[in-house]
């Protein structure tokens, strides 16, 4: 039986590694049969824009996981949000979604990990 796993990462990645370390296990976890998204709140989408900051905490792990994320297309939801302070990367697979779509997303999954 399939499960409907999401990983949120709502952490800000430039004060802790944590961020990066949800993107690898959430990489791990695509390699099986479960349907996976991940949710990138906050600060958080840093970890996904077009140019990485150097004050992102253990950069050097995010950029050898992020080519793999992109290859398998790993679907990366975002809230809406009209006020961007960096443009995100559109060689990831990114959705834009409402704060009730993601909360629906949350309620319906079967296991939510939150980093």
């Amino acid at each position: 039986m399939s499960l409907k796993l999401i990983i949120v990462i709502r952490k800000d990645p430039t004060i802790t590694p944590q961020p990066v370390e949800g993107l690898r296990i959430a990489l791990g976890l695509s390699t099986g049969p479960n349907q996976l998204a991940i949710i990138l709140l906050g600060q958080a989408r840093m970890l996904v824009a077009e140019e990485l900051s150097s004050s992102i905490m253990d950069l050097d792990t995010l950029e050898k996981y992020l080519p793999s994320i992109q290859e398998l297309q790993l679907p990366i939801i975002v809230p809406e949000e009209n006020q961007q302070s960096f443009e995100l990367d559109p060689d990831f697979s990114i959705q834009e979604k409402s704060e009730s779509q993601i909360q629906t997303l949350v309620t319906n999954a079967d296991r939510v990990l939150i980093f």
